[in-house]
């Protein structure tokens, strides 16, 4: 199909971007990688009257360390995340779900923020960001707002942007060095949306965990950072008996959806097997990093 009929603006500054947004009466969009804008334009299932492209705005291109967080700019691309030198140093769980995003040629033009905004649940920047503690900035006439990534994500492709908004950078935090991470992935294909996923971040204080952090993907409506299964965790070894306790937890709590690709019960008991594998990983690489750094 053809895109319905629009204007384009291609911006050179964040102020010419916001006024082009404010005057389209919340139809417009922003576009910098448009690996998800344009197939929807084209099927007809978004009919924006311009759309203003963010790409040759300066200083959004950039990934940079700000103490313990990690400011990724709006038009950087996946592939730029994935081979980032201070992503590598200080983000490795972020470098291994980067090789899970799309396939190569989706990598090489959509953009990390892009994929945020888009908001959908079984993608992994979201969840990422969700993770990792996340600040969204967003930008409008109005001056600049700074969204949590715990209150960004509202739905299944629904964010908490106002219309007249687009954002400019997210911030995520880094890993101490000894902390270890694990993230498992199960799609149908390589590169194809996640069927689940489990993401999680520890410490090894004293012999137990500490410092826990947890979520889930393509199990709801929303990316998921379970505060449940953390205090679970939280405190305790690693352990076989420990596995069970959040698999079981897991179980009980999750309601995801039956559809084409696979049934509630299946995407539950995906869930509950990566989060077993992730788990076992964050300990063996918190034990092993913790090893390094008491040397």
């Amino acid at each position: 199909m053809k895109p319905a009929p629009f204007d384009y603006l291609a911006a050179k500054s964040i102020s010419e971007a916001v006024e082009a947004l404010a005057a389209s009466g919340g139809d417009g969009k922003i576009i910098a990688g448009g690996q998800s804008l344009m197939p929807m334009i084209n099927f007809r299932l978004v009919k924006p009257t311009i759309l203003v492209d963010i790409n040759r705005i300066g200083g959004l291109d950039r990934i940079e360390k700000h103490d313990d967080r990690l400011r990724i700019g709006a038009t950087v691309r996946h592939h730029m995340t994935a081979t980032d030198v201070l992503v590598f140093e200080h983000l490795p769980i972020l470098q291994d779900a980067m090789h899970h995003v799309a396939h190569l040629t989706v990598r090489n033009r959509g953009t990390f923020c892009g994929s945020v905004c888009h908001a959908d649940p079984a993608a992994e920047m979201p969840m990422m960001t969700l993770l990792l503690n996340g600040t969204i900035t967003a930008w409008s006439v109005r001056g600049e707002r700074q969204i949590a990534a715990s209150d960004f994500f509202l739905g299944s492709l629904v964010n908490a942007l106002e219309p007249d908004e687009f954002v400019t950078s997210i911030e995520i935090d880094t890993l101490k060095p000894d902390t270890g991470w694990g993230f498992e992935e199960f799609s149908r294909r390589q590169g194809d949306f996640a069927l689940a996923c489990a993401a999680t971040t520890l410490r090894i204080e004293d012999g137990v965990a500490r410092s826990v952090r947890f979520a889930l993907m393509g199990v709801g409506e929303t990316p998921l950072r379970l505060a449940a299964i953390e205090e679970i965790i939280d405190g305790k070894t690693v352990s076989e008996s420990l596995l069970d306790q959040v698999s079981e937890a897991l179980n009980d709590f999750l309601q995801p959806n039956t559809d084409l690709h696979a049934s509630a019960d299946y995407r539950r008991h995906l869930a509950g097997a990566l989060a077993r594998r992730a788990l076992r990983d964050a300990w063996k690489r918190a034990d092993l990093r913790k090893g390094k750094t008491d040397d």
